[in-house]
């Protein structure tokens, strides 16, 4: 497919969608929340891909929302008849966009660097591990542009981080850096800089892609499944996965390759 913003790079199993509109500042307008989802179901559709790596062209991941090309949509769209639906449905188109990430099958690990502020936290929270670069700054802005942040960062974050450091965060509007996100957990590695960043996030995804595609994507699923769940209810669900895929042929070449004392290769079958 083609994309006005994005960009896709296959190198094996591990794919990297760039956003790649840097002379924006990769703000987020029109394109990038119509196209997000689109690149995603690419990835998610593509059985060469294993992982996913999320990175930015430019001197900065993203600066948030497109207000020169949506600030319009959101102070007149909630005017007049029908305005509170049409508002409605703009944010929860949004909203969709965002979760198409977080519901992506496959590993999804993120690479920040330089501004990454107001969507770009949405984005980042929606992402299964992320690494920065030590020149990122973090921001929630909403609440300093008279907003509430509503794209999945307050839903999100809190299980990240803890509910406390997000209200503090989210209230405020405060900026913070790479070693603040590290200590907080937010980030999952912290590198000197944009290009050995991705190179840790690339590493990191070949790796995650060399396991089974099937155990991969199990893991994922229990974990989200777990977040809101009793130990008992996680349980139950992870024994009922494992009954219905534990007895796969990558369980047998595990198996093989363990004895023959060679690496295996799987094939999500």
């Amino acid at each position: 497919m083609a994309y006005e913003v994005f960009e896709i790079e296959r190198d094996g199993h591990v794919a990297t969608l760039w956003l790649a509109n840097p002379s924006k500042r990769n703000a987020m307008g029109p394109a990038f929340w119509s196209e997000l989802p689109r690149a995603i179901e690419e990835l998610a559709a593509d059985e060469s891909v294993r992982a996913i790596v999320v990175a930015a062209r430019g001197a900065h991941f993203t600066v948030g929302l497109d207000l020169k090309a949506m600030g319009g949509g959101l102070v007149e769209g909630g005017r007049g008849a029908g305005g509170r639906k049409r508002l409605l449905d703009f944010i929860l188109k949004l909203q969709r966009s965002i979760t198409a990430v977080a519901r992506c099958e496959k590993p999804v690990i993120a690479v920040a660097h330089g501004w990454c502020i107001g969507g770009g936290i949405d984005l980042l929270t929606a992402c299964d591990i992320r690494i920065a670069a030590a020149d990122v700054v973090f921001s929630i802005r909403e609440t300093r542009m008279a907003m509430v942040a509503d794209v999945g960062t307050l839903q999100r974050l809190p299980g990240i981080i803890g509910r406390g450091q997000v209200a503090e965060l989210a209230l405020s509007g405060d900026d913070f850096g790479a070693e603040r996100a590290l200590a907080l957990g937010f980030v999952n590695h912290v590198h000197p800089d944009q290009a050995s960043a991705l190179a840790a996030a690339r590493a990191l995804a070949a790796r995650i892609a060399a396991n089974s595609p099937l155990a991969v994507t199990g893991t994922k699923r229990v974990l989200e499944y777990c977040a809101d769940k009793s130990v008992e209810d996680g349980l139950t669900y992870v024994a009922t996965w494992n009954a219905a895929f534990v007895a796969s042929e990558d369980l047998q070449e595990a198996v093989a390759a363990f004895m023959e004392k060679r690496a295996p290769t799987f094939h999500g079958r």
